[in-house]
């Protein structure tokens, strides 16, 4: 769930293949389909659990190889795109993809998983940001009468789609498929092919010069004069991320060690409440006033939270999955919210500086809550360890929406 850190470039209407209204919607597809394969393990875990014995820790460990290598390709290649083109960056990242989901496929132990979700993140760490520039300038060449507006809802529902169909499409296969543990990757390799051939076929939007700019790292900066508002708005990003990354790391777990359920299917669909909510409450609350928007995202978080808490200590699944969506519907609104609050902290020339700032707090959120839950998980009950987390985010979610409300 991120947005383009590449810096703002004048769109050339280079022509290559299909129409450029086309190209945004071939864009569009392909961006929602490699987000979907970043969670197509989630439901997955379990099995892999299973078969191998290993502890849930190993678990979260496995899901931090991703939003490492997420980071990693975020601050070294996110914004490459700008001078070797977006074609050419997206097709190196499906490529990345196509490789996780040989190694996924060949390699189904503990290190192959690991090294899989690192490629994995490296690969999504670079379309995030390249698809999310292209959607914008392919649009913006098709319809230059139009803002912003359509290109930025579209690019979020791919991001955030995706990632909500990824679980569901592979808790259908693993709950009805012989093979649930190479199907979904067998699924995947023929789309992410054909992914890559679509984006073949997309026409270029940036000129590429004679002389290439010498490379360094995505610069990341914070706004000097408004760092507290920055902080809470990171704490905001930490704080959604680290629900995602519970529901994308742990929720298979949860469900058997708790609810004892082991529905592939079910777990495959609790996380693809979560995200579904959050891209559909992004959509809906677009048009809302900031204030307002903050208020409801902090409430629809805590609320959520708290039911899942009381799910959890009742044993009551039906509370536990709506609780989930409650707390996703919050979560999809409140990085939304967070995002933008940085961005009108610093000006246009360091936006994407600032960004890439918030990204690394944000996706530091989704690792290391979930490392720490994972290793408490070793020495301690599932329900005192998942009433304590609900109860630190929340806090962290309360502090950091009355920071930003109470500031702006």
């Amino acid at each position: 769930m991120t947005a383009t850190q590449t810096r703002p470039i004048a769109p050339s209407p280079i022509s290559r293949g299909v129409r450029h209204n086309t190209g945004f919607w071939l864009i569009a597809a392909v961006f929602l389909t490699v987000m979907a394969f970043s969670t197509v393990p989630t439901p997955l875990y379990a099995l892999y659990q299973q078969r191998d014995g290993f502890a849930t820790f190993f678990t979260t460990v496995i899901f931090a190889a991703y939003a490492v290598g997420v980071m990693a390709s975020q601050y070294l290649v996110g914004h490459v795109s700008d001078w070797l083109g977006r074609r050419r960056v997206l097709l190196a990242a499906i490529l990345v993809e196509l490789l996780a989901a040989v190694v996924f496929l060949a390699w189904p132990e503990v290190p192959g998983l690991l090294i899989a979700r690192a490629l994995c993140g490296v690969g999504i760490g670079a379309v995030t940001a390249t698809a999310t520039a292209h959607l914008s300038e392919l649009h913006a060449i098709a319809r230059p009468d139009a803002g912003p507006h359509r290109s930025g809802t579209v690019s979020n529902f791919a991001n955030i789609g995706g990632l909500a169909l990824g679980p569901l499409v592979a808790g259908v296969f693993a709950q009805f498929v012989v093979l649930p543990l190479a199907v979904p990757y067998v699924v995947f390799i023929v789309l992410l092919a054909l992914a890559a051939l679509a984006v073949s076929l997309v026409p270029e939007t940036v000129e590429r010069g004679g002389r290439r700019p010498a490379y360094h790292p995505q610069r990341v900066a914070l706004p000097r004069q408004s760092r507290p508002v920055f902080f809470a708005a990171g704490g905001a990003a930490f704080a959604a991320f680290s629900v995602l990354g519970l529901v994308t790391a742990l929720v298979p777990s949860f469900l058997a060690g708790m609810f004892h359920e082991t529905s592939r299917l079910l777990a495959g669909f609790a996380a693809f409440a979560v995200f579904g909510t959050a891209a559909v409450a992004q959509l809906l609350a677009a048009r809302l006033a900031a204030r307002t928007q903050l208020i409801l995202a902090s409430a629809l978080m805590v609320a959520g939270l708290a039911a899942l808490a009381v799910g959890a200590v009742t044993a009551n699944l039906a509370v536990f999955l709506l609780a989930g969506g409650v707390a996703g519907a919050g979560v999809g609104i409140l990085f939304r919210s967070a995002i933008g609050v940085a961005a009108s902290l610093a000006p246009a020339e360091s936006r994407g500086e600032v960004l890439s700032a918030m990204f690394l707090i944000a996706y530091t959120g989704l690792a290391l809550p979930v490392l720490l839950v994972g290793l408490a998980l070793a020495f301690l009950p599932a329900v005192p360890v998942l009433v304590g987390f609900v109860v630190a985010v929340a806090a962290l979610v309360v502090v950091s929406g009355i920071r930003m409300i109470v500031r702006r």
